[in-house]
């Protein structure tokens, strides 16, 4: 199964790592400091234009990428609910 992050990004659920929240998760400078690492070394894809809603960390082709969606990570934990819910 996949997960749609966004545009026509779409990643294999058994890939992702985790789901974030951006608005939450820039309260932390650990993570502010973990997102400008990660785009400074390349592993950053911004999915559109549009203001970052979430970030999702998933592997691949056996490395870390971090993705910058525009759907909120309370939308994006739904649709893995539904994926893994489903008979």
């Amino acid at each position: 199964m996949f997960l749609h992050l966004g545009e026509n990004v779409v990643v294999p659920i058994k890939d992702v790592i985790g789901i974030f929240d951006m608005e939450t998760s820039m309260y932390s400078s650990d993570t502010i400091q973990f997102l400008r690492m990660a785009e400074e070394d390349g592993f950053v894809e911004r999915i559109t234009n549009e203001k970052p809603k979430s970030f999702i960390i998933a592997e691949v082709d056996k490395k870390s990428k971090v993705f910058l969606s525009p759907i909120s990570s309370a939308t994006l934990g739904k649709r893995t609910s539904m994926i893994y819910n489903e008979p």
